[in-house]
């Protein structure tokens, strides 16, 4: 049996080499640590829903999303039979470095992590593939001699 996919977002805010997780509150990553996101509402694109939930979830007013990947995510019951089916699309955004972040909407806790400390945390393969990714370019610039300017300044 085919599943219809639900549209979602997540939104990746990195500062200082930290990235900003969310402990999910409700499935299907309910006790987990994620980037924060969700499901789309009637009428959104991808980068609306990431901007919302974003600032449901932290409190932060997040902008310039910027495509990073996407993900075909599904949860199957012992049956075989999908629980579960979402098209998660993964923006990078920015926002001003002085806001903090609270958790809000189905977030239990916010808290700011290294990929390395990803690494032990619970959380679904998307965020640490993700999380290593940017660590990976942001290496990568660095042995260029790139220097990346975070938050705009």
């Amino acid at each position: 049996m085919t599943s219809t996919a639900k549209a979602a977002s997540s939104a990746i805010l990195e500062r200082d080499g930290r990235f900003l997780l969310v402990l999910r509150r409700n499935p299907p990553s309910a006790d987990m640590y994620a980037f924060p996101g969700g499901r789309a509402e009637p009428g959104e694109t991808p980068e609306q829903t990431a901007l919302r939930e974003f600032g449901e979830e932290t409190g932060i007013s997040a902008r310039n999303p910027r495509l990073l990947s996407t993900y075909d995510l599904k949860t199957h019951a012992a049956d075989g039979s999908v629980n579960s089916h979402f098209l998660l699309s993964v923006f990078r955004v920015e926002a001003d470095r002085d806001v903090v972040a609270e958790a809000a909407d189905d977030a239990a806790a916010v808290g700011w992590y290294t990929v390395e400390e990803i690494r032990r945390l619970p959380v679904p393969q998307s965020v640490l593939e993700c999380a290593e990714r940017l660590e990976q370019d942001a290496e990568t610039a660095d042995a260029f001699g790139h220097h990346v300017l975070a938050g705009g300044e």
